[in-house]
């Protein structure tokens, strides 16, 4: 019998034991990292639904309808592969309750690189964290290799 597999979002631990619970609405992921590394695995694996129940209530693609961004989520997720992530920095929730993710996601499209870095708000709704917005660059537009940015030398201009 084949190992289970890992998990996508680069944590080392099976799938089974990583996301999946949180993709199966078994338990809500514990904190801001390992709700965006949950949102990258469900990008890797297709599961729209949880991307669009992860999605912060004051999000902008919650004020559409739901079937509609589901149904582009999926369209999305489909089009890409999705080899790897890599944490570079997280910030505990603030006085404000705001927590903060900079990741470095390997995304590609048809074999062409579309690998970008993000720096991720995320709010917690009551039930769970929740993705607010972020703020996106692609490596072209860095001065410096993506892995060596933390959350202070990520510039927002």
């Amino acid at each position: 019998m084949p190992p289970a597999p890992l998990c996508p979002c680069s944590s080392g631990q099976r799938y089974k034991q990583c996301c999946a619970p949180f993709h199966q609405a078994e338990a809500e992921a514990p904190d801001a990292e390992r709700l965006m590394r949950s949102r990258y695995s469900a990008f890797a694996l297709r599961e729209a639904a949880y991307l669009w129940k992860t999605l912060h209530p004051d999000h902008p693609m919650r004020a559409r309808p739901e079937a509609d961004v589901v149904r582009e989520l999926r369209a999305f997720a489909q089009a890409h592969q999705y080899p790897g992530l890599v944490v570079l920095g997280h910030q505990p929730p603030d006085a404000t309750g705001l927590s903060r993710v900079l990741f470095f996601a390997k995304v590609f499209e048809k074999g062409k690189d579309q690998s970008f870095v993000e720096r991720s708000d995320f709010r917690h709704d009551g039930t769970g964290w929740r993705y607010l917005d972020g703020v996106l660059k692609l490596p072209r537009e860095l001065k410096v290799p993506p892995e060596t940015l933390t959350l202070d030398t990520f510039a927002v201009d």
